[in-house]
């Protein structure tokens, strides 16, 4: 495998935009040190170390107060990593994790007492197959008994055809990443009338984040703003937005202050970005006013 390059900016800029109290990371991962959480021997990419100290860092710079870690695949099903960030600031931090679908209750309970309030399944053809949906919907009837929800992560072309099980969820499920549209498609393509169809469905949320991933372009990312910004309108209760730090497995290493700056765009109104950042989060998550 090949040697990991870092994934980061070191020194983003300063954003202009001046976050809300209370502001919400919702989408972020943390990467080792491996010297303390080795990674899965059967990962399919090897991440730079982005270990806690420099997401915290990160955040302070941004003026951002509570987030959401969420495993990443490099470390497979050991959450540990992502488990020891959230006990550096438990009111502050909460995680979704990456399980098998053969997960037992105890093991369940045990994450739950860690901070942990959901799952997370992939289904991106660069990360392998994912379990089979009505395996994880049969998981979801026991993550009902916990307060949890499934977080899923999948190419833009599965939406229409994975539509039918999300909707008998018996969790709330969040679409990662608008779910991976390509934004060089424009507004009227069919993946995206999938995904506001979906939305119509009121347990269904979606994160607002992977412009960069979603963009053609280069930083700052302007054809992807356009999506972004018609779910916020469209579905404001529902929106959560996040950074996607430490951004593997791009071309370009986004600086995270342009990030945040875009939110003026994406959210363009006080009342827009309070929700989107503040009121959404600690609804979904449960974090204390």
């Amino acid at each position: 495998m090949a040697e990991p390059k870092p994934s980061f900016n070191p020194h983003p800029a300063k954003p202009r935009l001046a976050l809300p109290r209370g502001a919400c990371d919702t989408h972020f991962h943390v990467f080792g040190p491996a010297s303390k959480f080795p990674f899965a021997e059967s990962r399919v990419y090897t991440p730079a170390d982005a270990p806690k100290e420099a997401l915290l860092a990160l955040h302070k710079h941004l003026g951002i107060e509570r987030g959401v870690v969420v495993q990443a695949a490099p470390h497979g099903f050991d959450n540990s990593a992502s488990a020891d960030l959230i006990a550096a600031k438990p009111e502050s931090y909460v995680g979704v994790a990456l399980l098998p679908v053969s997960v037992d209750d105890k093991e369940l309970r045990k994450l739950h007492g860690q901070g942990f309030r959901g799952v997370r399944f992939n289904y991106m053809k660069h990360l392998g197959a994912g379990a089979p949906i009505e395996q994880v919907m049969g998981l979801a009837k026991t993550l009902a008994n916990l307060g949890w929800h499934l977080q899923i992560h999948m190419e833009s072309s599965l939406i229409g055809a994975m539509t039918p099980a999300l909707e008998r969820a018996p969790v709330p499920i969040v679409i990662d990443h608008m779910g991976r549209i390509d934004a060089s498609k424009g507004l009227d393509q069919p993946d995206f009338a999938d995904l506001l169809s979906l939305l119509r469905n009121r347990n269904i949320w979606v994160k607002v984040s992977g412009c960069e991933r979603a963009s053609r372009q280069s930083s700052p990312w302007q054809d992807a703003i356009p999506f972004a910004r018609k779910l916020v309108a469209e579905f404001g209760d529902r929106t959560l937005w996040g950074s996607d730090w430490p951004h593997p497995n791009l071309k370009e290493i986004p600086d995270d202050g342009v990030m945040v700056d875009n939110l003026a765009e994406i959210a363009p109104s006080e009342k827009q970005r309070q929700a989107l950042l503040v009121d959404n989060p600690a609804r979904f998550y449960g974090f204390k006013a």
